[in-house]
């Protein structure tokens, strides 16, 4: 019997809110996940044997290498999974396996390509690695094989540029990962900055030795803190250090900036935008609560305008605050249950209203994903009480567009500070200027604090950047940094700081970047939305994929895949060749005609409940009905038989029911006395009806009172799809449509990036006759599997179910195109009938289809059964 034993390897790790000036009382660090190790079929429980974490901070970028040791005890080799949250601002740029006792760096490749490239190799039993992101900054880390009664190594490279405040930098070490393990060791070491003052931290002191700070410390997991973190004092000086990547350099300033706290001008009226779907219950909505207490407080008089969102967008309600009385708006908010998908960016604003508040941790899976426009002078903030689970790289780029800002609570301890920041005016950017420097961005989130960060590439010596920053008094401070100040400091450290922050500056729109945003993360090898790091086997692995190893395998592979790459193009026309030659035989055994004699009455017998009533065969277009032995004749058909009259169908969901629509020969047929069915072809299905017990209660359930109890059941099934499935049918047999796709959508947020339940999602919208909602959720599909065909002619359905037919033509054809692993055999000549069909039936442009394969064969009756698992 397979099993799965999580191994939690620790508590959790922390970062604490920066103050606004008059500082209030600084908050609590924010505590971070503890990594899960999850492993199918393991009776006895992985152990962490060995962790070690080195981390070093220069210039106000810190590094951290975390080296693991898994041990498994058991008697079959296992797969790994390490799923981890990181904290704000902490980003992974390396990872290693260790290949035949040696560590292998991996490489960066395209998301969907890590994906498919390790679910091959796997299948194979060989040794793949493979570290994505998954949602915000959730990261996912898969090692297979763990051998049995043995051990396999990993190390993860993380780095950050620390976070600043009135007392300094802020060094948060990911303790996390080493809590769990037999034996664990720390090295610290910190230069160019005065000694560290410890926030909370390990037993020991650091060391002044050489001119850096040094710290070590050993024992055993469980003996370490919760937390460790640091405040290391800086002088309130520019610093402007300089990096190299490949040859290219690039710069970082670090600019102090007048402290200043002034009260900012208030709206009077408000745009609350409240997150109310299922992972709003992950939210601290009491801390939440508080900072809107805080803030409507401070408004006094004005006027709320609520959109409360969820799959969809509700109608917008207004509210009025008195004298900062908001009861009456608090109460609505906390009756509202926390239900469905999330779709951030379904809704619309409006001039009217002054300031936007959107409260929600900005994972947006659902719908609309980009930010709607908002008109000149409109502000939005983001608030936030999920913590290390709030997307702040999306949240941040959204509120830094419109003078906002985005307050992250990850203990009660944030409100004051968040509140703080909520009501004071802050400092702004207000133009960034580089000679000589290009691609420059600035970093303003800690201007309240002192301090501005401003990063670019250097393509001259002489380079400079000018930067104009309005104060929170209104006054502007202009200040100019050169190229030729800057200090060397080795490493790539300067270079991922500049990476991470073009990043952070393309997260609002990830689709409008998207090519971008892959460019930038495989060329610096971070870890990204749509770029994993990947380790292989062996060359030849390497090679078959088409993907650049590490430095020592590099020179061999180059060689190589020079002398293999020539048959790339030749292996595309000979799979041309290869469909065209199976159209060809598929179209002579189309052209054949099989003509019979009169076919035998049927039998006088009771009908079933789940009779097939099939009339005479009709065409999809009369282009379609010409064939060259057409001169054969076929008997007109014989009457229908009482026994197989059509049964009634049951009213949907309970039944599905299959028509083709009628076309000209069907017409034809109608009137063709003795035509059966009117021409058409009905299929009737037994109903599906889910036996447990909670199904039985709901269908028990009056329309008024079914969501009110699903809600009341939905906590005992929350991880089940089966549950949200059965209860979004009953809503739609009950004439609930708004509700049950509601309850449908629940689907995306079960599993974070699972593309088996969303391709069920999928489907289930499109029985649902929501062929616009599917789109998006196959859309996704796509980006997670495309190397499974399905990916493509399941979005290419749904877009032609929208309306969308040349790219649902595009989708198919590539069906077609596409070299497929050999478990899809017979796919592409599937794809290629919807395609042709498509083409003939919508007059869609041909040009892009080879000649050979244009000709729609349509069929009276088409079956295709699909599944979702190679097993």
């Amino acid at each position: 019997m397979l099993g799965i034993a999580g191994l939690g390897i620790a508590a959790y790790t922390v970062e604490a809110q920066r103050p606004t000036p008059p500082p209030p009382a600084v908050s609590a660090p924010a505590a971070v996940t503890a990594p899960v190790l999850q492993v199918k079929g393991a009776e006895v429980p992985v152990q962490l044997r060995h962790a070690s974490l080195r981390g070093t901070v220069a210039a106000g970028l810190a590094e951290t290498r975390i080296e693991m040791e898994f041990h498994n005890p058991n008697g079959r080799m296992l797969e790994g999974q390490l799923e981890f949250p990181l904290a704000d601002g902490q980003q992974v740029a390396g990872f290693a396996l260790d290949i035949d006792g040696q560590l292998r760096d991996a490489v960066p490749v395209p998301k969907a390509q890590g994906r498919q490239v390790f679910e091959a190799i796997e299948r194979r039993r060989v040794d793949p690695g493979l570290l994505e992101q998954t949602a915000g900054n959730q990261f996912r880390l898969r090692i297979y094989p763990i051998p049995a009664h043995g051990s396999r190594r990993v190390v993860l490279t993380l780095r950050q540029t620390l976070p600043v405040d009135a007392q300094g930098l802020r060094w948060t070490l990911p303790l996390q990962f080493a809590r769990g393990a037999q034996q664990a060791s720390v090295q610290l070491d910190a230069s160019g900055v005065g000694a560290p003052r410890a926030s909370t931290g390990l037993a020991g002191q650091f060391q002044l030795r050489d001119g850096r700070y040094q710290l070590q410390w050993q024992g055993r997991g469980a003996a370490l803190p919760a937390q460790a973190q640091w405040w290391l004092p800086q002088v309130r000086q520019r610093d402007v250090v300089a990096g190299l990547h490949e040859g290219q350099r690039y710069l970082m300033a670090q600019i102090p900036v007048p402290l200043q706290a002034v009260p900012r001008a208030l709206p009077t009226r408000i745009g609350l935008l409240w997150d109310a779907s299922g992972s709003a219950s992950q939210r601290d909505r009491e801390a939440e609560f508080a900072v809107l207490d805080r803030y409507f407080k401070s408004v006094g008089d004005g006027q709320v305008q609520l959109t409360v969102l969820r799959d969809q967008s509700e109608p917008a309600r207004d509210f009025r605050l008195r004298a900062g009385d908001w009861s009456a708006l608090r109460a609505y908010l906390q009756a509202l249950p926390l239900d469905g998908a999330s779709a951030l960016g379904a809704w619309t604003p409006q001039p009217a209203v002054q300031e936007y508040l959107l409260v929600s941790d900005g994972l947006s899976n659902y719908g609309k994903r980009s930010q709607p426009a908002l008109a000149a002078g409109q502000r939005l903030y983001a608030l936030s009480g999920a913590g290390a689970r709030t997307d702040t790289a999306r949240l941040r780029a959204w509120t830094a567009a419109h003078q906002g800002e985005l307050l992250v609570l990850s203990t009660p301890a944030d409100v004051a500070s968040a509140a703080a920041r909520l009501l004071q005016q802050g400092a702004a950017v207000v133009s960034l200027e580089g000679d000589g420097i290009s691609a420059v961005v600035a970093d303003a989130g800690a201007a309240a604090q002192g301090w501005l960060r401003v990063l670019g590439r250097i393509d001259r010596p002489d380079g400079s950047v000018q930067l104009r920053v309005r104060l929170p008094d209104g006054r502007i401070d202009t200040q100019r940094v050169s190229a030729g100040e800057a200090r060397l400091q080795p490493g790539g450290l300067v270079a991922h700081a500049w990476a991470n922050g073009q990043l952070a500056d393309w997260a609002g729109d990830p689709a409008a970047h998207a090519a971008a945003q892959r460019t930038l993360s495989q060329a610096f090898g971070l870890v990204s939305a749509d770029t994993s790091l990947l380790v292989l086997e062996s060359i030849e692995d390497y090679l078959q994929h088409g993907i650049r190893p590490p430095s020592p395998l590099r020179a061999e592979y180059d060689r190589r895949h020079a002398l293999a790459a020539v048959d790339v193009a030749r292996e595309r026309s000979q799979r041309l060749d290869d469909i065209a030659r199976q159209v060809a035989d598929r179209q002579r055994w189309w052209e054949t005609r099989w003509p019979k004699g009169t076919p035998p009455q049927a039998k006088q017998e009771t009908a079933s409940p789940a009779a097939v009533a099939m009339a005479a065969p009709v065409a999809a277009e009369d282009a379609f009905e010409a064939r060259p032995n057409d001169s054969v004749a076929a008997p007109p058909p014989p009457p229908p038989s009482p026994s197989l009259a059509p049964a009634p169908a049951p009213a949907a969901p309970q039944a599905m029911l299959a028509r083709q629509a009628p076309g000209p020969r069907a017409e034809r047929a109608a009137s063709t006395p003795g035509a059966a069915n009117g021409g058409e072809i009905t299929i009737a299905l037994a109903p599906w009806a889910a036996d447990a017990p909670y199904a039985k209660r709901l269908r028990a359930a009056p329309a008024d009172a079914l969501y009110p109890l699903y809600l009341s059941e939905r906590a005992q099934h929350a991880d089940s799809s089966a549950f949200y499935l059965d209860v979004a049918d009953l809503l739609l047999a009950k004439g609930q449509r708004a509700l049950a796709l509601r309850v449908l959508s629940n689907l995306a947020e079960m599993q974070i990036e699972n593309r088996h339940v969303l391709r069920v999602l999928g489907y289930r919208l499109m029985q649902a006759d929501a062929p616009a909602l599917a789109v998006p959720v196959f859309r996704d599909v796509l980006a997670m599997g495309e190397e499974e065909p399905q990916s493509f002619r399941d979005l290419g359905l749904a877009l032609e179910a929208s309306g969308q037919y040349p790219q649902a033509l595009k989708a198919l054809y590539e069906v077609v195109l596409r070299p497929w692993d050999s478990r899809f055999d017979g796919i592409s000549l599937i794809a290629l009938d919807e395609a042709t069909t498509l083409m003939a039936r919508q007059g869609l442009d041909a040009s892009a289809i080879d000649p050979r394969l244009r000709r729609p064969m349509p069929l009276d009756l088409r079956v295709v059964l699909g599944w979702d698992s190679d097993n």
